[in-house]
């Protein structure tokens, strides 16, 4: 089921000439994610880590695809400082103003494949795609990670801030989209990440 919508994601995308766009969230706290990493035999590298402050980073990204053309990612983050009544994910406009500027930067028709998370299928959301007539959604099965190359995106994220303590909230965010820039230039990467999901794309 979940191959075949994307399959149709496939067609329509080649009679509107338009990019296949993956969605996806994740989310870091100021914890850093565990990681291997050297140390003299018989003893464990420690790092110590600050109890102090809190926060979290939200990320919303879009691994893009489109036969002959350069893939690309495009991202925005949401800082969550803790404070009372803050929002603490991305709200139907937040997703929305991600969708435009990556329809502004891909300069065409979006495809996107998301999965049925509450915020993607609220009317409030279903009343802002019927306004974009330059965008087409297609809804993922839940629990569908490995048909999704953004998952293996915030795979990679993590990896490479593993083991590393952070000073609070800002720098978290520093950090990240320092690594998510890098990723935006290695076209090889995110190839590789849908040729992991065992999706092709191509129209032919």
């Amino acid at each position: 089921m979940a191959a075949g919508g994307v399959a149709g994601g496939k067609t329509v995308a080649a009679q509107r000439d338009a990019w296949i766009a993956f969605e996806d969230e994740a989310g870091q706290t100021l914890r850093p994610p565990k990681a291997r990493t050297w140390g003299r035999r018989g003893r464990t590298p420690v790092i110590p880590v600050s109890g102090k402050g809190s926060g979290r980073i939200s990320i919303a990204g879009l691994t893009c695809y489109m036969p002959g053309r350069r893939s690309r990612f495009i991202y925005r983050t949401m800082v969550h400082r803790g404070r009372r009544g803050e929002r603490r994910s991305f709200s139907e406009h937040d997703y929305i103003s991600l969708l435009d500027a990556a329809h502004q930067q891909l300069g065409g028709p979006i495809v996107l494949i998301w999965d049925n998370l509450n915020t993607h299928i609220s009317a409030v959301m279903r009343q802002l795609i019927a306004t974009r007539d330059w965008l087409h959604v297609i809804r993922l099965p839940a629990y569908a990670p490995d048909l999704n190359p953004t998952e293996a995106v915030w795979s990679h994220l993590k990896r490479s801030i593993g083991n590393l303590a952070v000073r609070g909230v800002d720098h978290l965010q520093a950090i990240i989209k320092n690594r998510l820039k890098r990723m935006q230039y290695r076209t090889d990467l995110l190839d590789g990440f849908l040729t992991h999901t065992g999706l092709d794309l191509d129209s032919t």
